[in-house]
């Protein structure tokens, strides 16, 4: 149990740092967009956080199938990703289990996951809030 805490634990880290990287590119395209009020730029803002931080989450998942393969739990990539991403977004199919000597990393994934996705989505809730705010307010009458 001691060496899958550890090994969670580092991989979290890795996580985390991965998410501190893209909220902080996100963070920085909104600085650098965000007095642009035209319909098309919060579109593309929007959708530039949105791609950013799923590309983030997705990095974290890809970590997190790296893991899964070095200690031989899966043979492939591609299983093992795709196992890391029904853990990640704790979707929990059960198509595909671990076995017992490191079915502690799996839940020690979903929760990083959900807490990754909670980053992210604050961030997306941030984006918004800045950019509906100009509109409540302006005067009705636009004077």
């Amino acid at each position: 149990m001691l060496l899958n805490l550890s090994i969670g634990i580092a991989v979290m880290l890795v996580c985390l740092l991965f998410q501190a990287i893209f909220v902080g590119i996100c963070v920085r395209q909104y600085v650098r967009f965000h007095r642009r009020h035209g319909l098309l730029q919060e579109i593309v803002l929007l959708a530039m956080v949105m791609l950013l931080a799923m590309f983030g989450n997705f990095l974290q998942m890809a970590a997190w199938a790296w893991v899964f393969v070095l200690i031989g739990e899966f043979a492939d990539f591609a299983t093992a990703l795709y196992h890391s991403a029904v853990n990640f977004a704790t979707l929990g199919y059960g198509d595909i289990v671990m076995s017992e000597r490191w079915r502690l990393l799996g839940a020690l994934e979903a929760a990083n996951g959900i807490l990754m996705f909670g980053v992210s989505t604050a961030m997306m809730t941030a984006v918004l809030t800045r950019l509906i705010r100009p509109a409540r307010h302006e005067p009705p009458d636009g004077t």
